[in-house]
């Protein structure tokens, strides 16, 4: 175990040192922080790193076991009401327990906490139901999203503007560090126990059909109240100007996240408990690894949203605040897109992902291919986003036609592509995404005047849009790669047999090779063995023709038959 958790810390400092390296090179140059915010950063950095490690230890020991346990179970009953009822309820539960939704809900100042919270519980239960049935009934992915999406946009249509935008946002962070490990397994779990050619295919697609009920949630919610009294209410930890007050910021907030962490933790653990009494039984080791797995989880998850909460989110403001203040302020474009490519490697859910893909198909689509059209996506959709905060555009002319585009391409890629494409853009607006970037467009925002709620709001929509687009242009490459290299392979197989069969039949006049036996005079002594040695040319020749019937020999005979006696008659 010691071994795995030193690797775990290895994988989480790749992942955040990167986007800190960054703001330190901002520092050093263009957006200087104030030492102790610099402090609170870097102290920041070295929790998310120790916190990642120990969390990502425990989702693949405690959430991916019970996750599949409990989807194998399901599908076993063979209770079509039992599946529908348990998948909703841990639906509901589990997105409670995310704590990427807590960090949007604090943001959005126009509706209760609560009532955004069990909205966007209740979106995802119900879709986590209509995911469920469709690997057991077999319903195409792609005909389930586009219905989907259509329905969507018929809604957000109708609903007030400031609420647009969050409640795209709302459907990209129910897909964080909780929810996607236990989702993930739970459809690897029914899908393995349904079996099928389609059980590779049928195991992704959960997180990003259960990303679209939030957002239905949401934007229906936004009908009943007055969108008049939005607007921006986050509010930063306050700064700090001495060591002890440092510390007494990380202890108070870690002692605070703690305890909501438990909270949120405690129904996913009553769940598991009832199921292992009723249902599962797994043995006394198997259940102690998975306590165990739970508790790395909770102090792993605690100490990673403390990092977050109160080094990065702070840092994150400030900076788009101040970049944006510059006069020569189009820096944030490629700026924009360098963050946007490295703050992806910080989502522990991506690397939770990643890693499922690569297993589940057999190393064909591997960690570093995710990883990169992950990266290319989120850096495309940071650019689109700071150029909508600075020219206002309305979101509507980003989501429409890249959803547009993204539904367009399901019918060209490969289906196993299409449900790991929608399911990445969830992902990719995980932590990271809302507790990193969500405030550095709020910065920017602020100081070029614009509207918070439905500018700086939607950075986290455009981050699960763009990569449903670049990982499924990746899908359609590998099918083009792989049709191309399985035409070559064809090819090679067909001229290998036409030149094995003519160098067997079709020896020119005076050759030096021998295929048939030589017309030695009857009687002469050497006349049987060279023959019998010619004769055992000729069948070792005919054991080399690959996989040639009998017809095609003969066929092949006569052709050169033929062929021969043309070019006698041409001589002549």
């Amino acid at each position: 175990m010691t071994t795995d958790l030193l690797e775990k810390l290895k994988e989480a400092a790749q992942s955040v040192l990167p986007v800190s390296a960054i703001v330190l090179a901002l520092h050093f140059t263009i957006s200087p922080l104030p030492f102790w915010s610099l402090m609170l950063f870097l102290t920041g950095t070295l929790l998310l790193i120790i916190g990642m490690s120990i969390f990502t230890m425990g989702a693949d020991i405690a959430m991916m076991p019970i996750g599949e346990a409990i989807g194998a179970e399901l599908t076993k009953s063979k209770n079509i009401w039992l599946i529908v009822g348990s998948a909703f309820i841990l639906g509901v539960v589990v997105t409670i327990a995310e704590p990427d939704l807590q960090v949007l809900t604090k943001q959005v100042p126009a509706v209760p906490d609560m009532v955004l919270v069990s909205s966007v519980a209740f979106g995802v239960g119900v879709f986590l139901v209509l995911a469920l049935l469709r690997i057991l009934f077999q319903f195409s992915l792609s005909y389930m999203f586009i219905v989907s999406y259509v329905i969507l946009f018929i809604v957000a249509a109708l609903t007030a503007p400031d609420f647009l935008a969050v409640g795209f946002d709302s459907g990209g962070v129910t897909t964080g560090p909780i929810t996607v490990p236990f989702i993930l397994a739970l459809g690897a779990g029914i899908s393995a126990v349904r079996g099928g050619k389609s059980s590779e295919e049928d195991s992704f697609g959960l997180c990003s059909l259960c990303s679209i009920g939030p957002v239905l949630a949401v934007l229906v919610m936004g009908m009943f109240f007055d969108a008049s009294g939005s607007g921006f209410a986050f509010e930063p930890n306050a700064s700090v100007n001495n060591l002890g007050e440092l510390l007494d910021s990380y202890r108070l907030g870690f002692v605070l996240l703690f305890e909501e962490v438990l909270t949120i933790l405690l129904p996913i653990v009553v769940i598991f408990i009832l199921f292992q009494f009723i249902r599962l039984k797994l043995s006394k080791t198997k259940l102690i690894r998975i306590l165990i797995g739970i508790v790395y989880t909770l102090i792993g998850l605690s100490i990673f949203l403390t990092g977050v909460n109160i080094g990065f989110m702070p840092a994150g403001t400030y900076i788009g605040k101040e970049l944006a203040t510059l006069p020569y302020n189009w820096i944030l474009i490629p700026l924009s897109a360098i963050i946007g490519f490295f703050v992806v490697y910080a989502e522990p859910a991506v690397h939770v992902l990643n890693k499922q893909v690569e297993d589940i198909t057999s190393g064909s689509i591997s960690k570093k291919m995710m990883m990169t059209g992950l990266s290319l996506g989120t850096s495309a959709a940071l650019i689109l986003s700071v150029v909508r905060i600075l020219t206002e555009i309305s979101i509507w002319y980003f989501l429409l036609p890249g959803y547009l585009l993204a539904l367009g391409l399901t019918f060209f890629t490969p289906k196993i592509f299409t449900a790991i494409a929608f399911d990445s853009g969830g992902v990719a607006a995980g932590t990271m995404t809302a507790a990193f970037l969500l405030p550095f467009a709020v910065g920017i925002c602020e100081a070029v005047g614009g509207n918070v709620m439905t500018d700086a709001f939607g950075i986290i929509a455009m981050v699960a849009m763009m990569p449903l687009i670049t990982i499924q242009v990746v899908g359609v490459i590998y099918n083009m790669k792989l049709m191309h290299n399985k035409n070559l392979e064809e090819n090679l197989h067909t001229d290998l047999l036409f030149a094995t069969s003519f160098d067997e039949f079709d020896e020119p006049a005076g050759s030096d090779s021998a295929t048939a036996p030589l017309p030695y005079a009857e009687g002469d002594e050497n006349s049987s063995a060279l023959n019998n040695k010619n004769d055992l040319d000729l069948h070792t020749t005919h054991d080399n023709i690959i996989e040639l019937t009998e017809d095609q020999k003969d066929a092949n005979l006569t052709e050169c038959e033929q062929e021969n006696n043309l070019t006698a008659r041409k001589e002549k």
